[in-house]
């Protein structure tokens, strides 16, 4: 099976290494990953970094874009994979990730996408927020259609699709800030449902003031309701749930900023 990986980046150096390394590392018997690394034009050290990698990188593009989505997007039209995931520049795959994801989508063809498991780390690599990874962990055993329009319990780097399906449900909406992930989550799902990728956490995802998620929630949980209101409709119960938990969320969200300052 072939597994298509990409990879968006602008001045990520100082995770860019541990990230690309983690990607070929995944190289398995009957396993072909194609990583595709899109950059955005950056200033830092990461050409260089990934020029001391670029023996295992299918594609290197760099040239200015207008943000994650766009490169993405990029991304994706480069695709070649059965199956498709991107790992942003400052996360990382736990070892044998990507062999655990083509067991589960050989075993479930009629499947678009899978999930697992996916710890928030901090700067240093370490496992932080453990009490909202255990949150969305609550609804894997109830995962349906609903659960995933009532909240967002899917953590990105550990979700992989068919480029199939992604054909049939479009790219990644490049006017959004933030949540454009879920709106592309949602869609898919549309083409199959989704599987749960059983064992250990797949990916760790990377908390820190500079990302998308550090620097903008308030504005990435107002993009999740009016993704879950476009798939289910503004007075749907699943939205009115999805209203409830956006507003403790981002309560929670704002008592931690304040202890952090």
């Amino acid at each position: 099976m072939k597994i298509s990986i990409i990879t968006p980046n602008y001045n990520s150096a100082r995770f860019l290494e541990e990230s690309v390394r983690s990607v070929q590392s995944q190289i398995r018997p009957g396993l072909e990953i194609e990583h595709c690394v899109i950059d955005g034009g950056s200033t830092d050290s990461s050409m260089e970094i990934l020029e001391r990698h670029r023996t295992g990188l299918a594609h290197l593009v760099s040239e200015p874009d207008k943000g994650a989505a766009s490169a993405i997007n990029k991304g994706l039209r480069l695709a070649t994979g059965e199956i498709v995931g991107w790992l942003n520049a400052d996360d990382r795959y736990r070892p044998g990730a990507l062999e655990r994801v083509a067991e589960v989508m050989q075993r479930h063809p009629d499947k678009a996408l899978c999930f697992g498991h996916c710890p928030i780390i901090d700067e240093q690599g370490v496992e932080i927020r453990q009490g909202i990874t255990r949150f969305k962990e609550l609804f894997f055993p109830f995962s349906c259609r609903f659960m995933i329009q009532s909240i967002n319990y899917i953590s990105q780097p550990a979700m992989f699709f068919r480029r199939s399906t992604m054909e049939k449900a479009g790219f990644l909406r490049e006017d959004w800030r933030a949540a454009w992930d879920y709106d592309f989550i949602l869609r898919l799902w549309k083409q199959g449902g989704a599987v749960h990728v059983p064992g250990g956490p797949l990916a760790e995802f990377r908390w820190h003031p500079g990302s998308i998620s550090g620097q903008g929630y308030v504005r990435q949980f107002q993009e999740e309701l009016d993704a879950a209101i476009a798939d289910a409709g503004r007075w749907s119960p699943q939205v009115l749930i999805h209203r409830g938990v956006r507003l403790g969320i981002v309560t929670i969200y704002r008592m931690m900023e304040r202890r952090r300052g």
